[in-house]
C-alpha cells in the first residue's frame, strides 16, 4: 500500500475525492503523498486508484532539470515487485509511461478519483449470477 521506505510514517488508506499532495516526508529520503490538511501523515494508494493531478506531472529525472509528462490523469501501480528494498509506487500514465511515485516533484496536487474494487472476484461472479437468475421486473401501466 505504501512504499517499503514509509513503514516508519504514520499512515491511512486513500478515500475516493479526496486532494492528496507529493511531499517528502520527515525522516526518509523518500517522497509520497500526504493529506493537504495532514501533510505528516503518507495516504496510501491501492494498486489500480486513478488520480487526476491539477497540472502536468513532474518528476525528477536524477539530473538537475525536472521533466513533465503531458497528462493529468494516471492510476497508481507497482513496478518490479519481485526487486526487494527498491522503491516499488509508481503512476502509470495513459501513453504507458511509468514514473516511480519518489521521482515526483513536491507540492503536485491530485485528486484521488477512484479507488480500485477490492472485493474477490469469486464473490462478485456469485452476486452476478444471483442478478442474472431473477426475473424482471414488468410494470404495466395504465393506457389512456
Amino acid at each position: 500500500m505504501c512504499d517499503y521506505s514509509l513503514h516508519a510514517v504514520a499512515s491511512r488508506p486513500a478515500e475516493v475525492g479526496e486532494t492528496i499532495v507529493t511531499t517528502s516526508f520527515r525522516g526518509t529520503s523518500t517522497r509520497g503523498f500526504a493529506s493537504a490538511a495532514d501533510p505528516s501523515v503518507a495516504v496510501c494508494l491501492l494498486p489500480g486508484t486513478e488520480l487526476a493531478f491539477t497540472d502536468d506531472v513532474r518528476y525528477d529525472n536524477r539530473w538537475i532539470w525536472t521533466r513533465t509528462i503531458n497528462s493529468r490523469v494516471g492510476k497508481f501501480g507497482k513496478i518490479d515487485p519481485h526487486v526487494p528494498d527498491r522503491h516499488h509506487d509508481a503512476i502509470e500514465f495513459p501513453d504507458g509511461k511509468y514514473v516511480l511515485v519518489t521521482q515526483l516533484v513536491e507540492g503536485q496536487r491530485a485528486t484521488v478519483l477512484q479507488l480500485p474494487v477490492t472485493q474477490p472476484v469469486t464473490e462478485r461472479e456469485h452476486k452476478t449470477q444471483i442478478i442474472a437468475d431473477r426475473q424482471p421486473t414488468v410494470t404495466h401501466l395504465p393506457i389512456g
